[in-house]
This record gives structure tokens, C-alpha cells and sequence, in this order.
């Protein structure tokens, strides 16, 4: 199933858990990685998606979130794809077509 997302902000919710989220806005879109305390997602949670518009997708954790990455928290380029894994309580590792 795909979760496609025309805003330029959003929060991932609980439904988003192993499945595809889409992103596509010809503005820059922020999407935010909550707090386990917000939105208790298991550990080995795992979500990934594609940047379908032009506006480059960035990540960052709520309060508290770390987001693990290399080199950076942005898709690269239009139709980037990208993955996200829940590593402990409040720690995931952003995989993919990245930039700084």
C-alpha cells in the first residue's frame, strides 16, 4: 500500500509502519520522525517511499529522535527513494539516495 502525500509537512503515523510513503510537492517538504512516546512504533519498524516532486524531502527527529544517516537528511534528487528502521526506542537509521 502507498501513503502518497502531496503536503510540504508531515509526521509519520502509526499506519505508515512497513509500508510505502510517498512524497510530491514542487515545494520543499518536511517530514518529521515522532517520539515513541507520540507514536509507539516497534522496534524493526520499517518505512520507505520515494520523492515523486520536485521539492527536496528532508527529514528530522521530534524532540528526543535521533535519525542515523549518511551523508545527510534529504533525498538526493527527484525519485530518490528512501528507507527508514526503527533501531531501538527513540533511534532509527535513514537509508537511500541521501544528501547533505
Amino acid at each position: 500500500l502507498i501513503n502518497a502525500q502531496t503536503n510540504t509537512t508531515y509526521t509519520y503515523v502509526l499506519g505508515d509502519a512497513n509500508k510505502w510513503v510517498s512524497f510530491n510537492n514542487a515545494s520543499a517538504v518536511t517530514v518529521t520522525v515522532p517520539a515513541n512516546s507520540t507514536v509507539a512504533f516497534p522496534v524493526g519498524t520499517q518505512i520507505e517511499g520515494v520523492q515523486l516532486g520536485a521539492g527536496q524531502v528532508t527529514f528530522t527527529g521530534a524532540g528526543g529522535v535521533t535519525v542515523r544517516n549518511v551523508p545527510g537528511l534529504k533525498i538526493a534528487a527527484q525519485y530518490g527513494v528512501y528507507g527508514l528502521m526503527k533501531i531501538a526506542t527513540d533511534e532509527w537509521v535513514l537509508y537511500g539516495r541521501l544528501s547533505a
